[in-house]
């Protein structure tokens, strides 16, 4: 074989690449996927998608600027700074952040704010003032409807928007044909509050509390 076309590989070199490949098949998973590359450059994140929306919020105009992946439950407490609305589970699964949107109960951790343009929300704040209870709350007060409080904002939208939904003949799985708050019963509340959580276990007090305020309705 000719001169030229001897291989330029020493003993040095090869020794070198067989300890560089160790090394870096030694590296763990995370290490390998935080390292740099040249196809996506470090810091290259795409910027979010903002849209303006406009919506009343306890009788009043908001218009707000806004990630479209914004949560209502984060746009009432991170940028109205309306903090009554809690956020439990974050997954719609324990009520604390009820609130009331067109005269209906949502979860809203569960629905993106800028699905609601224009629409009117009312949130615990928007009820009544210390001064000015609505009767729900005050009820709640009379008949200790809480222990810790945290999932009280939730329970308080939620059962006034549910005596609301008696009033409109809107079924429930118990009574098929509500019509009137007169007809509500102990178990007709239990089920259309089920999915309102109260991990103290008031819930005998949050029964007295919409018992009474139903009576009084009716």
């Amino acid at each position: 074989m000719p001169a030229s076309d001897t291989p330029s590989v020493t003993r040095r070199s090869a020794m070198a690449g067989a300890a560089a490949s160790a090394a870096a098949a030694s590296l763990p998973p995370v290490a390998l996927a935080q390292a740099p590359s040249a196809a996506a450059p470090a810091g290259a994140l795409e910027a979010p998608v903002t849209a303006t929306l406009s919506l009343t919020v306890n009788g009043e105009a908001q218009s707000l600027e806004l990630d479209t992946r914004t949560t209502l439950l984060d746009a009432l407490r991170e940028h109205l700074h309306l903090t009554g609305t809690k956020k439990g589970c974050d997954h719609g699964q324990c009520g604390a952040c009820t609130v009331i949107l067109d005269g209906k109960r949502v979860y809203s951790c569960l629905t993106l704010a800028v699905m609601h343009e224009g629409d009117a929300v009312t949130t615990i704040e928007g009820l009544g003032r210390p001064d000015s209870l609505h009767p729900m709350q005050a009820a709640f007060v009379k008949h200790d409807g809480y222990q810790c409080g945290y999932c009280t904002p939730g329970q308080i939208c939620a059962s006034v928007a549910m005596l609301e939904e008696i009033k409109a003949g809107i079924p429930s799985h118990v009574t098929a044909d509500l019509t009137a708050a007169a007809q509500t019963t102990a178990e007709e509340i239990r089920e259309r509050m089920s999915g309102n959580i109260c991990r103290c276990g008031a819930y005998s007090n949050i029964l007295d509390a919409i018992t009474e305020v139903a009576e009084r309705q009716a």
